[in-house]
């Protein structure tokens, strides 16, 4: 098993698609990344040698912020947001939708499940 910026690569899927599987690399950066290595689409991970797995590592720590880094650098974007409390950070330290979707109905991935109101009664 490739294990690539801290994370385990899947052995058996194809290299384009295991490289998503670390977080900051998507479908346009994994492309980007096995065309630079001369990688062509249907090859395996099991199917890489040592050198281009490390080859690949070099190439992702070098020129990408990826996995913890990322993950920290998102979340003190967010702290920013609301420390200064502009509107977007406010709608966060809410856990409101911060891209202007509607509240009334839905949004309820983001404000979690239903919660009953006390005394209301459904209309008939």
């Amino acid at each position: 098993m490739a294990r690539i910026a801290g994370v385990n690569i899947p052995t058996n899927k194809r290299v384009e698609i295991a490289l998503r599987y670390i977080y900051g690399i998507g479908p346009t950066n994994s492309k980007v990344i096995c065309d630079q290595m001369g990688i062509p689409p249907e090859r395996r991970v099991n199917q890489l040698t040592d050198a281009e797995v490390s080859q690949i590592r070099e190439i992702i720590s070098r020129d990408y912020t990826v996995e913890g880094d990322l993950r920290r650098e998102v979340a003190m974007n967010i702290k920013r947001l609301m420390d200064l409390g502009c509107y977007r950070g406010l709608r966060h330290r809410r856990k409101l939708p911060v891209r202007g979707q509607r509240t009334h109905t839905n949004a309820r991935t983001r404000k979690g499940p239903a919660r009953a109101i006390a005394g209301k009664k459904k209309a008939p």
